[in-house]
Order: structure tokens, then C-alpha cells, then sequence
């Protein structure tokens, strides 16, 4: 069975490849996507989504789908960072927000909008060889004994650290795996478990504080709802040790789901305590790893999400996999319909591998705060906490874990090349007028022009451009600049700072017109 109309393949059907599979077909682009499980996983891996990805999907238009799912309402930005807590709150706007929703129904809307904008989902389908020419990609799938060949101009795996695209690809996986297993577990709350005001608890007169505690054992954190002598509530516990039979980090899989018994025991290596737990409402085990894959594009295949790099801290993988979908399917889609320049898709690999080393840099440096035992490491978690209550390392701390500290600006057009936020444009937290302001229309890429002064001259630029760039319009106090040339995936192409001329301004807007929305002569 061969497909010709397959313009995309993406492999792996998880949070990535959804929303990358979502993002093509919105654009028009002929997708299929594979997934080697025959079933969703029902197992909970991530339990929200996090960071710059909740901004995207306000300015999708569709956030408040997702919230309607969540089973809780958000929670207030406090994030742990490395074996302490950061504290937001402080702040006029919180540089990192939070959606709790597990992540089988993240997938599972994904998935409703990815097919519904006309992508096809093949699952049980698994990718067993590739090979590629100038012009397409093979892939040789085994669906249940069923042996079959599709090509496609583009191959993408989003198939996880283990990726067997990158790997039959040849791409180079550099880094290294921590030596530890990391338990983490949300049960009811236990009898015999008294809650502390801080979160923490006490058993049989032991005091086990909230947050986390670093042994020579390894690393335990524990947080509990309910008040004190309250029932009903619930006990939220994290270990981390080194186990030399299982010193691959990511060698756990579904396969051996984790039991209560089996955490109890982990406490108790780490702790020297024995706490009791209640019936789990959710448990995984996991291991970290710090990696980054040399290239995201090896001729005309590409990788996102962890199948092109792993970050050894949670919280992080799906925003920069669902963030790495954004930068990449538009890109795709210019690229297959004509417009997009030769050097596009190559900007793919240069601006994700430059954000995921901001995160790698922030999640290895959390790995070593954390690990640190003894009164040297406490005293290094203190001093850093104490640090972190100051705005601007709080900002900075906040932007590098929401995924929006993405490097070094242009040093002409110091907003260029970062994340439109609500902060940049100086609006409430998820403004009603922001909503849907990327909002792509079907078989488009949706680029915005956003004037937020009275400057006819430059709407009038993006003529030429009708097609691929809409103009809007927003009124807000004291506005950043005049106007911001957003891309797709809600990074400033450029802008124009207040008052300038006409003579400068135009000619930078089309210079960024012409570089990020093609030459307008080309066919759309």
C-alpha cells in the first residue's frame, strides 16, 4: 500500500506530532501521521501543559477548550526550580503559567483537531526503515505484520528520545543519562498523615517539611492538601535515587506500571522513613536525560520534541515539543507551496536547538541544585531562593522555564526573534482581545501585522502580501513599540519602535516581509 497525495509523514503520536499534524493540515499540507501503539496510552506522563505553549494556544483561539478539561482550575505560579519553589505571585505578570490536564486528554484534543482539519492517524503503524532521494522520503512500515512503503516530501519524527527516525536518519544523539530513577505519585491522603500549614506533613511525630529534601540516599519532595485532620485531601510524593540495576535512566517503560508498595519503598531508601500512602490517583516512573540531537534536519528529514532533545527536569518537554511543532509546520508548509525561501527550513534547526540550549542550561542546573546534599547544599538552595525573590532574576528564571528566553536578541531590532507575550504587549493575563490573534484560517499560515499605534502607512506595506499576512489592530496603554510583524508561531519577525520614520520603518518592514513571507511573486 503506497499513498502519493502525502505531502507530510510524522511519526509518533504524542503531544508534538499532534500539534504538528494539527498545524499542517490547518495549513493545507497533505499529512499522515503514524504512531506504533495500537491504543492511546492511558499511562500519566506529563500532568499539564506549562509555559509559552498556553499563550500559543489563547492566540490559536482554542485555550479555553483545553481548560474546560482540566479537572482543577489553574493553579497559582508557584513552580519548583531545581529543589526549591518559586514564587511569582509577587510579580504584575507571571512570566510561567500552568494547565493541569493529563496528558492522555492533551492527546486526545490534539488528536480530535489534528484529524478534524484533515489529518489521518494511523495507529499501530511503526516505522522500520527510511530512505530518501532529493525530492522524497521513503518509510517502510510494518502495521501488524502487514509490510507497506509511503513516501512523502517530508518525514518527521516525533517519536520520542528512543527515536528510530533519527536513528535510521544518522543524527547524532549527544549527551548523557543521569543514573537515577525518578518516582513520582499523587494519593489520597493516608490515615495516620496529619497536613502541616506549609504543605508538608507529619507521621508518628516526624516532621517531613514541603518541598524537597536532598540525603546522600538521594532526593525526596513531598506537598499535601486537606488542612490539618482533614480527610479527603491529597499527598503528592517524589523520589529520586541512583539504582544500579536500573542505571539507564530510560530504561523503564508502560510495560511495568509502578506501585504504591514500590514507591513506599523508594521513601524509605531515600528517607529512612516509613510513610504511608493512600489509593494512587496518579504514579509514573521515569528517568532523565540531558541530550541535544547535532541536527534537527538531516536532507528531508526533521525531528521535534524529545526525539530531539531531552531535558533532565519535568515540566519542560511538551511545552518546547509543542513550541519546536509551531516553528516547524508553518515553515513546512511555506516550504511546499512554493513561497517559502531555500534557507527557511534550515531557520528551524538554528532557532529550536538555540532554545533548547537555554533550557538544557536551566534544567542541568536545576539537576545540580537539586542533587546537592548536606549543609553545602543547603546553603546553596537558600542563597538561591533568597536570590529569586528579586524581580529581575525572577524574570529571568520564569522566561528560561516558560520556554520564552530563547537567546540573544538583534542587536538592531532588540525584539525580534523572541515570543509576543502578554507582558510585550501589556495586557491582562489572557486578554479577550488577543484571543485568536494567530488564529489561522483554513489553507494559510497566518503571519499578523499588529499595530498598536495609528500608522495607516505601514498596513498598507503588507498589499503585496494579502495572502499570507493579516493586519490587526490593538489599543493598549503605554504599547511597547508601534507595530510587530508576528510570524505563525508568535515570534516577532520585527518591529517598529515609537516614532520612527516612515523612511526606516518601511524599508525594514519589508525587508522582514520579504525574508519571513517570501517573495509575493511566488505562488501561494
Amino acid at each position: 500500500m503506497e499513498r502519493d497525495d502525502v505531502e507530510v509523514v510524522v511519526v509518533g503520536a504524542g503531544p508534538t506530532g499532534l500539534m504538528l499534524a494539527w498545524e499542517l493540515a490547518r495549513a493545507g499540507v497533505r499529512t499522515l501521521l503514524l504512531e506504533r501503539r495500537q491504543q492511546p496510552s492511558q499511562v500519566a506522563r506529563a500532568g499539564g501543559l506549562a509555559g509559552q505553549v498556553l499563550q500559543l494556544l489563547h492566540h490559536r483561539g482554542v485555550l479555553e477548550a483545553f481548560r474546560a478539561e482540566s479537572p482543577v482550575p489553574e493553579p497559582p505560579p508557584h513552580f519548583p526550580f531545581g529543589g526549591i519553589h518559586l514564587d511569582f505571585t509577587p510579580l504584575p505578570a507571571s512570566p510561567m503559567r500552568a494547565l493541569v490536564l493529563p496528558q492522555d486528554r492533551i492527546e486526545a484534543l490534539l488528536a480530535e483537531r489534528a484529524e478534524a482539519a484533515g489529518a489521518e492517524l494511523r495507529r499501530g503503524h511503526e516505522v522500520v526503515g527510511l530512505r530518501q532521494d532529493e525530492r522524497t522520503v521513503t518509510l517502510e512500515v510494518d502495521a501488524g505484520g502487514t509490510a507497506y512503503d509511503v513516501s512523502a516530501a517530508f518525514v518527521v519524527g516525533c517519536d520520542g528520545g528512543r527515536s528510530r527516525v533519527r536513528e535510521l536518519a544518522g543524527i547524532a544523539f549527544a549527551g548523557d543519562t543521569l543514573p537515577e530513577v525518578e518516582r513520582l505519585a499523587s494519593t489520597t491522603l493516608p490515615d495516620g498523615v496529619t497536613v502541616r500549614d506549609d504543605g508538608g506533613v507529619e507521621v508518628d511525630g516526624v516532621v517531613l517539611p514541603f518541598g524537597y529534601t536532598a540525603t546522600e540516599h538521594g532526593v525526596f519532595a513531598c506537598h499535601a492538601t486537606g488542612g490539618t485532620g482533614v480527610t479527603g485531601g491529597t499527598l503528592g510524593v517524589y523520589t529520586a535515587e541512583v539504582e544500579p540495576a536500573s542505571d539507564e535512566g530510560g530504561a523503564y517503560d508502560d510495560a511495568s506500571p509502578m506501585t504504591v508498595g514500590e514507591l513506599a519503598a523508594s521513601v524509605r531508601r531515600v528517607l529512612g522513613v516509613d510513610l504511608p500512602l493512600g489509593e494512587p490517583l496518579r504514579m509514573t516512573r521515569f528517568g532523565y536525560s540531558a541530550r541535544q540531537a547535532e541536527t534537527y534536519r538531516a536532507g528531508r528529514v526533521l525531528l521535534a520534541g524529545d526525539a530531539a532533545h531531552l531535558f533532565p527536569a519535568g515540566g519542560v518537554a511538551v511545552n518546547a515539543g509543542m513550541l519546536d511543532a509551531a516553528n516547524l509546520a508553518w515553515k513546512l508548509a511555506a516550504t511546499l507551496r512554493g513561497w517559502g525561501p531555500e534557507w527557511l527550513l534550515d531557520t528551524y534547526t538554528e532557532e529550536r536547538r538555540t532554545a533548547a540550549e537555554r533550557t538544557l542550561l536551566h534544567t542541568r542546573a536545576q539537576v545540580a541544585l537539586r542533587r546537592a546534599h548536606g549543609p553545602g547544599g543547603d546553603a546553596l538552595r537558600a542563597l538561591v531562593a533568597e536570590l529569586a525573590t528579586d524581580e529581575q532574576p525572577l524574570l529571568r528564571l520564569g522566561a528560561l522555564m516558560a520556554g520564552t528566553d530563547v537567546g540573544a536578541p538583534s542587536a538592531d531590532r532588540p525584539l525580534a526573534g523572541g515570543f509576543v507575550t502578554d507582558a510585550l504587549l501589556g495586557v491582562e493575563h489572557e486578554d479577550d482581545r488577543t484571543r485568536g490573534l494567530l488564529a489561522v484560517a483554513p489553507g494559510t499560515t497566518g503571519a499578523v501585522l499588529l499595530l498598536l499605534a495609528d500608522r495607516p502607512g505601514l498596513a498598507e506595506v503588507t498589499g503585496p502580501w494579502a495572502g499570507r499576512v493579516r493586519v490587526a489592530r490593538l489599543t493598549v496603554e503605554g504599547p511597547p513599540v508601534d507595530a510587530l510583524l508576528l510570524r505563525p508561531d508568535g515570534v516577532v519577525a520585527t518591529a517598529v519602535p515609537h516614532g520612527e520614520p516612515d523612511e526606516t520603518a518601511v524599508p525594514a518592514l519589508l525587508e522582514a516581509l520579504s525574508a519571513w513571507c517570501g517573495d509575493p511573486a511566488r505562488s501561494a
